[in-house]
């Protein structure tokens, strides 16, 4: 199966991108990930994207295409789920014009909806713990018993005007990608409100749904 898993950040794509790909042995794909393997293997596209990531720049649309062409390649452009990608409409047909070269179609976009209000009370709740990188949530996944308070990181871009702004962005720049995937792909809406497991459970049934029609 090859799938998206699109939604504004804090909607919980990463979290249910790994459940997906756990229960139907997919490979879970994100952008950092794909980014940090191609520059540790010093492929060639990780060498560039590495000049750009070294200077604190943004990493070119071509550069990130080129990594994700690179990461299909090695599985045959079957299996997986991509989070985080593609950001741009210029990705997304990157993306459809890649698998409809390999004979690959895309199977399915699904859209995890979550109220913006909701998302920024939810970034908010973040911690990060300052030596080990680990990411905590005060509410869903506390930090454990014991840990020094100090240690716990409100980073910069957890702060409630940080995220308005980072939502701002992805409203501007990403949620057009929604018209493009609705008229070129198979588009599916899941509400992402609620639990791990319920929303993990709506997420295999409108994907249930597209086995059984297709």
């Amino acid at each position: 199966m090859r799938l998206v898993l699109f939604g504004p950040p804090g909607a919980g794509k990463g979290t249910q991108a790994k459940l997906l790909a756990e229960r139907r042995n997919l490979l879970h794909l994100s952008t950092g990930d794909m980014l940090r393997t191609a520059v540790r293997n010093e492929t060639p596209v990780g060498i560039e994207a590495n000049g750009y990531m070294t200077a604190g720049e943004l990493v070119p649309d071509d550069v990130v295409n080129g990594i994700v062409a690179e990461t299909l390649a090695e599985i045959d452009h079957t299996g997986f789920i991509l989070d985080g990608y593609p950001r741009t409409v210029d990705q997304a047909q990157f993306l459809l014009d890649l698998l409809e070269e390999n004979n690959a179609p895309l199977d399915a976009v699904v859209s995890l909806r979550v109220p913006e209000e909701h998302i920024v009370q939810r970034l908010s709740r973040r911690r990060t713990d300052r030596e080990t990188g680990e990411i905590y949530h005060l509410d869903f996944n506390p930090p454990p018993a014991g840990l020094r308070e100090t240690r716990l990181q409100h980073r910069a871009d957890d702060q409630p005007e940080a995220i308005r702004k980072r939502l701002t962005e992805y409203r501007t720049k990403t949620e057009p990608l929604e018209n493009f995937f609705k008229a070129k792909a198979h588009f599916v809406e899941v509400d992402g409100m609620g639990g791990l497991d319920e929303v993990r459970e709506r997420v295999e049934e409108a994907l249930s749904t597209i086995e059984t029609t297709a």
